[in-house]
């Protein structure tokens, strides 16, 4: 996995760095030839070609200049455009005072040097920064953004908090960020994500012990050593056997969903239990799945007394999903509440199975077996007492914070998706993205989870049917582009996504 660093991280680790690798210019120098490289690809070559480094007042500044020396030595024609080089102190000073004879001008000249220069470096601001940009730097930052051509940011655009990835005025939107060491929170984030553009982590000799962190981005290759080869005497029960409870009427797509993800994701036996009045419908859309009618309401919706029934069914499975399309009457309220304290199995409680605990999270603390909450922001505030923009606002924070309080996995929906363990373990998953913006993505996802969680932990089973879900999506954009793409269609390409993730 990739490892993710807070702005207090990284700065921990650059002071533990100092001992092994020397002197603090040291680590400057090299993120400053890392950039410098990052810029020469875009350029295609030096010789020729025109650069302007815009500096700030800090180390980011510092990196800035030693990548226009770089780059000096390898033919490019390299100005510095900065505010004021009397603020520098430090190793941004040692840059300022080693730089070989190059052009030096105030911010009043950047809009005539950007007009000519085939690319541009953003050395404004690092990872310290935090709230607006005001002045000449907030003008820069203008400027950069209509400049002719690229722009490399140094360790995050300027203007984008590093720890949230909130953008309060403006900030730069670079082509290429060159972050150094390790990811920053605030490059995965939005809307800090969408000015970040391509990400290069640079590896600047900062030795992997010591950047320890407990957050994470998931890549196939993660996904890969989860998905073991089945033995050859497997059979249906063996590979994991899944119970779903769902649907309501109107509303019994969602359990057809649930199901069939299941049984893409590998489960090789399902039950979707519906309410007695669904399960002829239901039988006729998922043959390949056995269908339990459960007590019902005059109205359709499953009763509180089916609790019982449930429990019996659960005691045959190895992992349960609950909640698409049950609906909001008051009587399944009380059955989920019920089947919560009733079965021992790995539980993935979704969508309509959250609305019961609504300000009241703490009460799944009380369940004894792993439980994978799977909400969108929405539905994260109301089990907090929240509003969706605060949630947004803190994605990571919010996730972890649920999770320590639920005692559950917390799967927070969204780009990156946030997956978050009691013990804080965190994983981002940057597949699908705004390609699951469509109705029953999310019955689909439960469906994926709860047959993983039928042989690796809730952790596990939730980061990875997560980057599963989304990849089956990212397979279909080439055929179906950015809108069209229905969830029965991820259904249908869950297989691929494993196959391709087990290559």
């Amino acid at each position: 996995m990739k490892k993710v660093l807070t702005p207090s991280q990284m700065r921990e680790a650059d002071s533990a760095a100092f001992v092994a690798v020397g002197p603090s210019f040291e680590l400057m120098r090299r993120a400053g030839a890392a950039v410098g490289w990052a810029a020469l690809r875009l350029l295609g070559g030096g010789y020729g070609r025109r650069v302007t480094v815009v500096c700030g007042k800090g180390n980011n500044a510092g990196d800035g200049m030693i990548a226009a020396a770089w780059l000096a030595r390898r033919g490019a024609q390299c100005t510095i455009a900065l505010e004021d080089p009397r603020v520098f102190t430090g190793d941004a000073l040692t840059a300022f005072e080693q730089l070989p004879h190059l052009r030096v001008v105030g911010f009043s000249s950047l809009a005539r040097e950007l007009d000519r220069s085939d690319l541009a470096i953003d050395a404004i601001v690092g990872t310290g920064f935090r709230g607006t940009l005001e002045g000449e730097t907030a003008a820069a930052v203008e400027l950069l953004n209509h400049a002719r051509g690229p722009i490399v940011s140094i360790d995050v655009p300027s203007g984008v908090n590093a720890e949230t990835g909130a953008v309060e005025t403006a900030a730069v939107r670079a082509a290429v960020t060159v972050t150094l060491a390790a990811l920053k929170p605030g490059l995965l984030l939005h809307p800090g994500a969408s000015f970040a553009g391509d990400i290069e982590v640079a590896d600047i000799g900062i030795a992997d012990e010591l950047m320890p962190t407990d957050l994470y981005v998931a890549e196939a290759s993660d996904v890969r050593a989860m998905l073991l080869a089945r033995p050859a005497v497997s059979n249906k029960r063996s590979v994991g056997k899944v119970l779903v409870v769902a649907g309501s009427p109107g509303m019994s797509g969602a359990a057809v969903l649930a199901a069939r993800g299941a049984l893409r994701a590998g489960a090789g036996f399902v039950k979707l239990a519906v309410p007695n009045g669904l399960a002829a419908h239901v039988d006729r859309n998922v043959p390949e799945v056995l269908i339990a009618g459960l007590a019902e309401t005059g109205t359709g919706a499953i009763e509180s007394s089916a609790a019982g029934q449930v429990a019996e069914l659960a005691a045959g499975f190895d992992s349960v999903a609950l909640g698409p399309g049950l609906g909001r009457d008051d009587e399944t309220a009380e059955f989920v509440r019920k089947v919560l304290l009733v079965i021992d199995k790995p539980l993935v409680l979704d969508a309509d199975g959250l609305a019961p605990f609504g300000g009241a999270i703490s009460e799944i603390a009380h369940r004894r077996q792993p439980t994978i909450l799977t909400p969108h922001s929405g539905e994260l505030a109301r089990l907090v007492a929240a509003t969706a923009e605060e949630i947004d606002a803190g994605r990571i924070h919010a996730a972890r914070e649920a999770s320590r309080t639920s005692r559950a996995v917390v799967l927070l929906k969204g780009s990156p998706t946030v997956v978050a363990d009691p013990d804080g373990r965190t994983v981002l998953t940057d597949t699908g993205g705004p390609l699951l913006s469509t109705a029953g993505t999310g019955d689909v996802l439960t469906g994926i989870i709860a047959a993983l969680a039928a042989h690796l932990t809730a952790f596990d089973a939730a980061w990875v049917g997560a980057w599963i879900h989304g990849r089956a999506a990212d397979l279909l954009a080439p055929s179906y582009g950015d809108r069209g793409m229905m969830a029965g269609d991820i259904v249908d390409a869950i297989p691929l996504a494993i196959a391709e993730a087990r290559l």
